[in-house]
Order: structure tokens, then C-alpha cells, then sequence
């Protein structure tokens, strides 16, 4: 059918129409796609926009704390220049007192600076590091800088940033953020003042350690002084008896050898101890813990102040442990020197150290209370008790101080009121030529000189001044050894007072201006030349320790004798093998009583004397 001419010119405006609405359409859609473009565009520009402002905030940030700085040690000019005209001095005069400029070398650099103290503030949570210096140094700019390195580092390593820094002058204060670096870092790491030379950053300052972790510590328990210093070292099989309650025992002393402690438990009762330290997983002998915690926890629950004895026995299992220069002597000693020269073990033993101290930490479901912590043992015997090759002093003490300090600082802030000590045998100033061992007092001299210089710390001294020859009990016989001066050769209860005051001379006393702890942590007599004989020693060492108020404890060996040591003619213990008692367990029961008199007139008649006060200093 054809169209008429009506239809066709609707067609054809249909047509029209629809070319129109596309053309519109098309139209439209590139008006659209223009405003997303445009959209886009905008949106970028305010992206870059809103860097470009965040940038120049931070610019300007930088720029108001250069100016703070700035201003600050403006302020400090202008004092001295106030100062000056003051004072009645002139303009000159006051520029005068700028401190004077310094060229750097070998020998100044390495102390230039003074870093007087390095604390943490609880009240800010932060580290604050004040030093001190004379005259300014010649460098790169106008900073000192402050690093933080590991505790083995002898220098700051490459890729290190500094922490912060300060204008040069005669005063610097740094703050530091506690955990910059992690929850642990105060923990171990040690702080070194830097100044840039030749762009490389250059130590001007000796490393320094955080002093007071005590005062930021998770729990402060013990340190309440006993009200006697009578201790022993406990028989582990008498510890569910009444005995020790019945002897009136207040301290007493237990070892914990690291082999025994590592690694997964050993029987299939005990499920494995995971504790967490820095980020990293250790494990611990569940059935070994289980035999700590029972001595421990009745120790405590007896009221009974406990010291334990951190000992570095041989364990095949953690090998770095041992100090590189004791591993050619596995097998020469019981005992070796400690390992703080790499960063895995000394985060070991700052875990040792925080996990034993929070267990121990007398908290309410703790596995009981350990008030004091002896880092090793009798450290000045080399090859008996500290093995390590022969080296100098100086070298052998840095090594021990650097790994007394991870166990100090770790134990410290866990349980602030902790002490830690140093084990020091009895051959105090020997001077035998050729000797491969060191005097004690030598290791105290330089121990004492390390700490100090690193930050002074409140270390205390467990020492163990058995009778000379350890075979007899006759302590007040005289000896050609035994002599009441600094140069004794050596230090038995007849002349114990020479370690007392000694330790009273300044360069020894605390930050606080007090003697440290003294605690006589080991000491025995031989019942083997006649069990009066010995109960009368046990007698005369308990009223010289009683006397001297620089002591705190006197820990006899033992409770029970010890079958190998009575072979050596060593039968120390105040009961015999089979558990009766000997004359002195009656002896040591009362000596610190007002029952004390019946039980020791006759050891006075032994010594020859006829009242205590004659063996007094």
C-alpha cells in the first residue's frame, strides 16, 4: 500500500526528529565527558593542592622549631651578655664568655662531651639526656646529635639516624620518646652524643646508658631489710619440713643454670613456658620452673629473703650464649663467661633476665619472690668459675660489666626493687707474678671505674671470704694472709671489715652517697676438724657480720652436707648426710637470739676470748 504525501513528510519528520535527539544526545554526552574531564582535573589539582599545603606545614613545622632552637640559644647569648653588663662588665666582656672554639682529634674526640645523665621521666615518658662540654667543637654545622646503638656496638654504625639534636653549647638536653625504637629499647640500648665532621657522623661523647629503670619498673617488691642476716643455703629435700622454720633461717641462696632453664620442657607433664620478649618467642623448661617455683614459693611463703645465683653453665643447645673467647675451653670449667657481644645474645639474656623477674616478682599468683639476683659466680677466678682465654683487666671486665648490665636493667625494669650483684671470691690483693687468675679487689676497682663511666648504677658485691687455707675452721689463728689493711692478700671474716671500708671511700658509694649491698652470700666451715670447733666458726662469722652494718646477709654452706665435698675434707653442712644434726645446727639455731649466750660460751672459750666485742674491727 503506497503512503500518501502526508505520511511521507511525517516519516521525514521522524526522521528529522530522530537525527535531532541523536545529535543532541551526542551533544550532551560530550558536555558530560567535558565536566568529568574538568571534574578530574579539579579533583587533582586539589590532591596536589593538599600535599603542597601538607608539605608546607611541615616545612613550616621544621622551620618554627629551627626558630625555637634558635631562639633559646639566642636567649642563652643575651643571659650571658646581661650577665656581663651586670656584673659590671662591658659588651666585650660579655661577647668574651662565649665559649671557645675547639679542633677535634684522636684524643679529644672521644670524650669531648660529658654525658652527666641518662634518666627516664615517668612523668613525660620520656628519656632525657643532659650533657656537658667545654668550648665548642669544629664541624660540619651548628648540632650535636644524639644516637642510640646497641650495647655491643663499639661505634655508630653507617645507616644510623640520629635521634635528635641540639645547638652546640656548654649545656645540651635531649628528650627522647621511651619507645622509639620498641617497648624494650631503654632496656638495652646505650646513648652516644655525635657532632657531624666532614659528613660523616663522629662520637664525641663515651657511650651512656638509662640508670634509673627502677623508677619505671612494673612492680617494686622486697627490699625490706630482715630483721637478721642469718642465711643458708638450703637443702632442697627439706624444704617441705619444719627445719628452716625451726633454725629461724631469713635468707637463702639457690642456683639456676641457664643449660637447665632453655628450650622446650623434658618430660611429657610439663607443657613448655613461650614468653615473649621484643617481638621474639622464647621457651623454658616447663619441668625445670616447676622445681623453681616450689623452692621458691616456700622460701617465701617462710618469709625467707631468696638470692638466685644466674650461672652460664655449658649448653650445647644455645652455644652463642658462651662468650666467643671461652669456646675453646668447653669442658676446662663448670662455669663461663657470659655472651653480650652480638645482638642475639644480648637479647637473650635481657630475656632471661625479664622473664625470671616477672615470674619471680612476688605479684599476687607469682611462683614466689626472689629479692636479689647474683649475676655468676666468684667472676675474678678466670679459669675456675669464669672462663674466658686469658686477656687484660680492662678487656675482662668490660665484658663482664656489659652483660651485668643487660641483666641489671632488664631485672630492674621488671621489679625496681631488685638487687643485683657482682661474685667475688676471697683472694683480695694477692699479686702472685704470672697469675692467670685476677685479685678481687683489682676486678672491683675496674668493674666499679667501667660502670660509672657508663652510667652508675646501684650494683652491689656478693662475696665469699671462706677461711684461708678451706680446710680449716679456725678463722682467728693468724695467717701471714690475712691482715687488716687494703693490701691483704686475703679477705676472711677475721679481717672482713677491710671490704667495708673500702667500699666506703667515694668513688665506690652510690648516686645517692650510701656504701652498696654487701652480702657474704657464700661461706662454710669443716666439721672435719671437730664439730665444735666448726660451730664456734659458724659463731665468730655470724657476730663480725652482725656487728658491721655494711652487711646485709651471711648465707653459711651448707644445710646438709654434700657428699663430694666431704671427700675433699669440706663436710660444711650443720646437718650431717643422713640428715641428724650436728653440734652447730643448735648453734646457728640461737646465735642471733637472747638465747644465743648458752649455746656459744663455749665457742668464746675455743677462740679465747671472753665477749664478742673482741673480735669487733
Amino acid at each position: 500500500m503506497r503512503l500518501g504525501k502526508h505520511e511521507k513528510k511525517k516519516g521525514e519528520k521522524r526522521k528529522l526528529w530522530a537525527a535531532a535527539a541523536v545529535l543532541i544526545l551526542l551533544a550532551l554526552t560530550a558536555g558530560s565527558m567535558a565536566l568529568i574531564s574538568e571534574r578530574i582535573s579539579r579533583r587533582r589539582q586539589e590532591v596536589l593542592e593538599t600535599v603542597r599545603l601538607a608539605e608546607e606545614e611541615r616545612r613550616r613545622e621544621k622551620e618554627l622549631a629551627e626558630e625555637e632552637e634558635e631562639k633559646a640559644a639566642r636567649e642563652q647569648r643575651e643571659a650571658v651578655y646581661e650577665f656581663g653588663l651586670e656584673s659590671g662588665a662591658n659588651v666585650f666582656e660579655a661577647v668574651g664568655n662565649r665559649p671557645p672554639t675547639v679542633e677535634l682529634d684522636g684524643e679529644n674526640a672521644p670524650d669531648f662531651v660529658s654525658i652527666d645523665s641518662c634518666r627516664i621521666d615517668t612523668k613525660t615518658n620520656k628519656i632525657t639526656v643532659s650533657a656537658s662540654a667545654e668550648g665548642l667543637p669544629v664541624s660540619d654545622d651548628k648540632f650535636y646529635y644524639l644516637f642510640s646503638v646497641k650495647p655491643y656496638a663499639e661505634d655508630i654504625p653507617e645507616d644510623t639516624e640520629p635521634l635528635k639534636r641540639s645547638y652546640k653549647g656548654e649545656q645540651m638536653v635531649f628528650h627522647v620518646p621511651r619507645y622509639f625504637a620498641g617497648a624494650e629499647s631503654a632496656v638495652l640500648n646505650k646513648f652516644v652524643v655525635a657532632v657531624k665532621k666532614d659528613k660523616v657522623y663522629v662520637p664525641v661523647s663515651l657511650p651512656h646508658y638509662v640508670t634509673n629503670q627502677e623508677e619505671a619498673s612494673r612492680y617494686k617488691a622486697g627490699g625490706n631489710q630482715k630483721a637478721s642476716k642469718k642465711g643458708l643455703l638450703v637443702d632442697p629435700n627439706k624444704l617441705r619440713t619444719s627445719e628452716l622454720d625451726d633454725l629461724g633461717v631469713k635468707h637463702a641462696a639457690y642456683n639456676i643454670p641457664i643449660s637447665r632453664l632453655l628450650g622446650p620442657s623434658t618430660d611429657a607433664i610439663h607443657e613448655t613456658v613461650s614468653y615473649k620478649y621484643n617481638g621474639k618467642s622464647y621457651a623454658f623448661n616447663g619441668q625445670v620452673l616447676s622445681e623453681y617455683d616450689l623452692v621458691f614459693s616456700i622460701l617465701t611463703a617462710k618469709g625467707i629473703e631468696v638470692s638466685a645465683i644466674i650461672l652460664n653453665d655449658l649448653s650445647y643447645s644455645y652455644p652463642q650464649l658462651l662468650h666467643p673467647l671461652a669456646r675453646g675451653g668447653i669442658g676446662s670449667a663448670p662455669y663461663y663467661a657470659f655472651n653480650a657481644t652480638d645482638g642475639e645474645s644480648c637479647e637473650y639474656l635481657a630475656a632471661i633476665g625479664t622473664f625470671l623477674a616477672d615470674r619471680y616478682s612476688g605479684r599476687s599468683g607469682s611462683k614466689g619472690l626472689v629479692s636479689n639476683w647474683i649475676i655468676g659466680n666468684e667472676i675474678n677466678a678466670r679459669k675456675e668459675w669464669n672462663y674466658m682465654e686469658y686477656v687484660s683487666l680492662e678487656s675482662y671486665v668490660e665484658e663482664y660489666a656489659r652483660a651485668f648490665r643487660m641483666f641489671y636493667n632488664s631485672i630492674k625494669s621488671i621489679n625496681g626493687n631488685a638487687k643485683i650483684y657482682i661474685s667475688l671470691d676471697q683472694q683480695w690483693d694477692r699479686n702472685i707474678s704470672g697469675n692467670r687468675d685476677y685479685d678481687t679487689k683489682d676486678i672491683l676497682d675496674e668493674f666499679n671505674r667501667q660502670v660509672k663511666q657508663e652510667g652508675n648504677i646501684d650494683w652491689g658485691l656478693a662475696i665469699h671470704p671462706y677461711n684461708v687455707p678451706l680446710t680449716t675452721p679456725y678463722i682467728w689463728n693468724s695467717s701471714k694472709y690475712v691482715k687488716k689493711s687494703p693490701d691483704t692478700p686475703m679477705v676472711t671474716m677475721a679481717n672482713i671489715e677491710v671490704v667495708t671500708d673500702y667500699l666506703e671511700r667515694e668513688e665506690f658509694l652510690t648516686e645517692d652517697g650510701e656504701v652498696r649491698s654487701v652480702s657474704l652470700s657464700e661461706l662454710g666451715y669443716t666439721s672435719s676438724m671437730g664439730e665444735n670447733v666448726q660451730a664456734a666458726a659458724i659463731a665468730y662469722a655470724y657476730k663480725k657480720a652482725e656487728a658491721n652494718e655494711h652487711i646485709d646477709a651471711v648465707l653459711f654452706s651448707r644445710q646438709t652436707d654434700a657428699v663430694e665435698e666431704i671427700a675433699q675434707g669440706l663436710a660444711l653442712g650443720i646437718n650431717r648426710p643422713d640428715g641428724s644434726h650436728k653440734y652447730a645446727y643448735n648453734v646457728y639455731k640461737y646465735m642471733d637470739t637472747d638465747q644465743s649466750q648458752a649455746y656459744t660460751d663455749f665457742a668464746k672459750s675455743i677462740i679465747g676470748i671472753s665477749d664478742w666485742s673482741q673480735i669487733a674491727e
